[in-house]
């Protein structure tokens, strides 16, 4: 029988970059045995659970989101094996374990891809995937107009003429889930990760999946390049991809209800507003979905109160909780965001970065923390061009949104590069380069330091599993003065953030109980959050 308890609902869990987490063999890319030696660190800090990054066996042309076998291990990473010495290790530990799963494509090295490829127009192994014919007299044109979201036309013509769709990159091929056999390999696919003791799954571009019927052109054809997200509405967010969210549920809870653990999904689900995100966390959907318009808010005290009430109206009242994030493995890290050119972290960069992680900690839900975010760990925008991996930097020719910067290696310690991050090995180089300042950010340096990154997010982490006003519940806004945010949660947390750079007055007269930097009682300097206990 199931628990009571859905702990999922207000959880911590912690975003595992695999090859940019801990390297334990010297080859400069991190691996399995890296974060079985690094959960320890997670168990300190205080998070609940990790998601793993994509660690099936690929050849990286996204950096393992082009999966050619979906019940395997990468040798770059390990074996399965040392995937369920990792998975025994996470339990003794009570840290629950999420895979990365990637159903909208696989990898133009998937065997049924391939298969696809040798076969013939119309044949059974085309019809896994969306192979048309081209327009033109001579078919040389592509079916359709649509643009890729890396760059690009979204389609490839192959040797018989035919062409096939690719929303990412040509080494991507999108599944053609209106095909039957699709829905059936999933199913099995996920029971092969349940059965060996997986708490869950966060889905890679969960609006995906299905495509209009008939493929017509789109009115704005580069929208998805142009924003680098999931726009347009022909090919992201077809109704139809609803039933599948209700099958995968139905398939944890069968699980669950035979051992009473509750196994998670949790979405990456990008729509245009809060409403449309709400459908994919019905009670029969998706248990969770990332909200990416925390994430896109403007440093600016209107902006995050307008997103956190939308999604408090339109996803909590569907019964599900919100899913926050600040940062993850696309998007440049809040340190750099909130605070150009703050490039090496220092200034207000740092110090929005961190009243931004006691807001988010502070609010109803669960919420997701990126590898770094906890060491305060800035954007690496300096990187040469003949290091970058990013597809996108290799499709364009442009930095623009590149997402190298923040998928650098962890420093761990010492004062030069590895830092750490690799085993031993004499000469051993991370497959990014770590600049020199990362010594100043190096997880031994921050554990050392009560006023670094670190010690904020364990503080935080540790106050809201021990009051009851956090996780999960309800807000509750508080007047205040301009660039001030300020609510109530429970029967008296009190969580303020000054958005501003003048100090303001604050809402509770007393000493603050956690905040993101220096906190004279009475008042609220700028760029700063803080937490009080107080009857209001």
């Amino acid at each position: 029988m199931l628990s009571k308890y859905h702990w999922w609902r207000d959880a911590v869990i912690y975003q595992v970059y695999v090859r940019s987490f801990l390297d334990s063999t010297g080859d400069g890319i991190g691996d399995l045995a890296g974060v079985r030696a690094g959960l320890p660190y997670l168990k300190k800090l205080g998070v609940d659970g990790i998601w793993l990054s994509p660690f099936y066996p690929s050849p990286q042309a996204d950096h393992g989101y082009d999966v050619a076998d979906y019940r395997g291990v990468d040798p770059l990473f390990g074996d399965l094996a040392e995937f369920d010495l990792l998975m025994a290790a996470a339990r003794r530990l009570g840290i629950k374990v999420l895979l990365d799963i990637v159903p909208n494509h696989c990898s133009s090295e998937h065997p049924w891809f391939r298969e696809a490829l040798a076969g013939e127009p119309g044949s059974p192994a085309r019809a896994r995937f969306h192979f048309a014919d081209g327009r033109g007299p001579d078919g040389s044109e592509p079916p359709n107009n649509w643009h890729a979201m890396f760059g690009g036309p979204a389609w490839t013509r192959v040797a018989d003429g035919q062409w096939y769709l690719h929303m990412f990159t040509p080494e991507q091929p999108d599944w053609n889930w209106r095909n039957p056999e699709i829905p059936d390999e999933f199913d099995r696919i996920l029971r092969f990760w349940l059965d060996r003791g997986v708490d869950g799954f966060r889905i890679d571009v969960a609006a995906g999946l299905f495509k209009h019927p008939e493929l017509p052109d789109s009115d704005d054809p580069e929208a998805d390049a142009r924003t680098r997200d999931s726009v347009n509405p022909l090919a992201w967010n077809q109704p139809e991809v609803h039933e599948v969210w209700r099958r995968w549920r139905s398939i944890c809870e069968e699980y669950g209800a035979r051992d009473g653990r509750e196994r998670l999904l949790v979405g990456e689900v990008s729509v245009p507003t809060a409403r449309e995100h709400a459908l994919y966390v019905r009670p029969d959907e998706l248990h969770q979905a990332f909200f990416f318009d925390l994430l896109g808010a403007p440093w600016d005290a209107d902006a995050f109160r307008k997103v956190i009430s939308e999604a408090m109206q339109d996803i909590a009242g569907t019964g599900s909780t919100v899913t926050w994030v600040l940062n993850n493995h696309d998007q440049v890290r809040t340190v750099t965001r909130y605070g150009e050119p703050a490039t090496e972290g220092s200034g207000l960069g740092a110090a929005r970065a961190r009243a931004a992680a006691l807001l988010m900690l502070a609010l109803p839900g669960a919420a997701y923390i990126y590898q770094g975010e906890e060491l305060g760990l800035p954007e690496v925008v300096d990187l040469p061009d003949d290091v970058l991996t990013d597809p996108i930097f290799r499709r364009t020719g442009s930095r623009a949104r590149i997402r190298d910067g923040c998928r650098v290696p962890l420093p761990w310690s010492g004062q030069a590069s590895p830092f750490g991050f690799t085993s031993g090995v004499e000469g051993a180089k991370p497959w990014l380069p770590q600049p020199d300042y990362f010594a100043e950010y190096a997880t031994d340096r921050a554990l050392a330091d009560t006023r670094s990154f670190w010690h904020l997010y364990r503080d935080g982490l540790q106050l809201r599993k021990s009051l009851p006003q956090l996780g999960e519940g309800t807000l509750r806004w508080l007047d205040t003065p301009p660039d001030v945010l300020a609510f109530v949660r429970g029967d008296g947390l009190v969580c303020a953030v000054n958005f501003g750079t003048a100090p303001a007055p604050a809402p509770v007269s007393g000493t603050p109980l956690l905040s993101s930097g220096p906190c004279p009682p009475g008042v609220l300097p700028g760029a700063t959050a803080a937490w009080w206990l107080n009857d209001l």
